[in-house]
């Protein structure tokens, strides 16, 4: 996995200003908009209230999780599910990108309640191509299959030069 930045005072008031609501728990910066800004963050397995997190890369950037919803909203999910039913090796390279995700996600503690649970339906199921995404954003690239497609269609579509921000941050 790539470094991920230290969390400075402004990457959190960016993040709350891109949510439009207090950042939580955040851990690092797995990767940044061309912008500068934080796109997708690490956060605590457990928050600070208690309650167990699995979604560990969270994607922050309100135009990228936009576009993201735009693919699910279109299907890609469905077709995605289809073929982990038909395509061993896809199958294969998404349980791996699986364990992939406990790995990191582990390395800033256990949660007992969310053991082998990482997000985004992840090894069996397509359920949210945000973590998907935020996953091979932070990982690079050969790490989540599905992830590293739906990035590609989201350049295709030009989504990812994003060279303005998405909030201002004072």
């Amino acid at each position: 996995m790539p470094p991920a930045d230290e969390v400075l005072t402004a990457d959190a008031r960016a993040v709350s200003a891109q949510l439009g609501r207090p950042a939580r728990d955040l851990i690092a910066v797995a990767s940044r908009c061309p912008c500068g800004l934080p796109d997708v963050v690490c956060t605590a397995p457990r928050l600070a209230d208690g309650t167990p997190f699995p979604t560990f890369y969270y994607v922050t950037c309100p135009r990228l999780n936009s576009a993201i919803s735009t693919l699910e909203s279109e299907g890609l999910m469905a077709l995605m599910q289809q073929r982990l039913a038909h395509e061993p090796d896809t199958a294969t390279a998404y349980r791996a990108a699986h364990e992939a995700y406990l790995q990191a996600r582990a390395g800033y503690g256990t949660v007992p309640e969310i053991d082998g649970i990482s997000a985004g339906g992840m090894p069996d199921r397509v359920k949210c191509l945000h973590v998907l995404v935020g996953q091979s954003l932070a990982m690079g690239p050969g790490v989540n299959p599905f992830g590293d497609e739906a990035l590609a269609e989201l350049r295709r579509r030009g989504v990812l030069d994003r060279r303005h921000r998405c909030v201002e941050v004072s």
